[in-house]
């Protein structure tokens, strides 16, 4: 079996020790019109890589390999400065928790599961493959997120506010095609947050402006969830629902280190959109006003609008049940002061819920 070479901009390796997983994969991917390069061990592996580790664009690691295994390869190419940046899917068939953990707490960007799914398989590739092209564009313009999560992404021209809000932009259409938020959910949790800010009396033009365009991210950290967790139509196991919560984690370490106000409130709304006012939240359990402002106002309208509408797993409530719904949760799950800007506003939010 010899190396694939075509003339094309995404250069992706294969590490795997059986012949047949690589020729697998490489046949489901080759639709794209991917060069291919694949080595049978770990050894092998980081002897290409030291070679040139610019030739590289995504590298799908097996784990379960003799010698080296995949683990320690990760681990190595995340002490090398030359590869520490060059995404890695796992591509294994362990699929206990403690696996899946260690895969992304070792620096990969994805974790698929064998015998995975080639339509998985090639929009994970595609996924994360953009996500290092755009942040080599980032690069070029001298912005540094210093990212350690498990993916790249970005796409700024310069380090403008308006680039910020593209990004973000760029960043939700990503988001959208992982999992089950959609562009009009999205746009309605804005207009819903700045709503709550306006009549907020401690927030200012600042916030709205901040809330308006930073709560579109506040679930990407899902792109970091497996597809068969993420698109799961019945309740999850403690397990799923364990890697299912990470995507707050995830989501903060991604934009934590952007100096950037839009970016850091994202990180901030990302991270605390999920907490309860009583405590009983995740990923922190943090309570009351410790809780970020962003947090509480993300939280209520993100729940109001996730009542309001379809998903795949739920029909949407009636406009009434999901009222009464918020306004049964103030001092549980939300902010009291919150609810009641929601409750003497009420007719604004519900024209958001209906207008799209």
């Amino acid at each position: 079996m010899n190396s694939t070479r075509v003339k094309t901009n995404s250069r992706i390796l294969i590490v795997d020790d059986v012949v047949d997983n690589i020729r697998v994969a490489m046949n489901i991917l080759k639709e794209d019109n991917y060069d291919f390069s694949f080595a049978h061990h770990g050894a092998e592996a980081l002897r290409l890589l030291i070679e040139d580790s610019e030739q590289f664009d995504l590298i799908l690691l097996d784990i379960m390999m003799p010698g080296i295994n995949g683990f320690d390869v990760c681990l190595k190419l995340q002490e090398n400065p030359a590869t520490k940046d060059i995404p890695i899917i796992f591509l294994t068939a362990k699929v206990d928790v403690d696996s899946i953990t260690k895969g992304f707490e070792l620096g990969a960007v994805d974790y698929i599961t064998k015998p995975f799914h080639a339509n998985e398989l090639l929009a994970r590739v595609k996924t994360h493959l953009d996500l290092f092209h755009a942040k080599k564009l980032l690069i070029k313009h001298n912005i540094d997120l210093k990212t350690k999560v498990k993916f790249e992404m970005l796409r700024l021209l310069t380090e403008l506010e308006d680039s910020q809000k593209e990004a973000i932009f760029i960043l939700a259409e990503l988001m959208e095609a992982t999992s089950d938020e959609t562009g009009k959910h999205i746009k309605r949790v804005a207009e819903h947050s700045a709503l709550l800010a306006k009549y907020h009396p401690c927030l200012g033009e600042d916030d709205i402006e901040n809330l308006y365009h930073a709560s579109p991210m506040h679930d990407i950290g899902k792109m970091t969830v497996p597809i068969d967790i993420l698109h799961k139509p019945g309740r999850y196991t403690d397990e799923e629902f364990f890697i299912m919560k990470r995507h707050t984690t995830n989501a903060y370490a991604l934009l934590s280190h952007s100096d950037r106000k839009l970016l850091k409130a994202a990180a901030i709304i990302a991270h605390e959109h999920h907490e309860k006012w009583n405590g009983d939240g995740y990923p922190r359990g943090l309570k009351g006003q410790d809780i970020h402002i962003y947090g509480r106002i993300v939280a209520l309208a993100d729940v109001f609008d996730a009542l309001t509408h379809k998903r795949y797993y739920k029909e949407a409530w009636n406009i009434d049940d999901a009222v009464n719904f918020i306004i049964e949760q103030r001092g549980t799950h939300f902010d009291p002061e919150l609810v009641d800007i929601f409750q003497e506003h009420l007719d604004e939010f519900i024209a958001i819920a209906n207008s799209r």
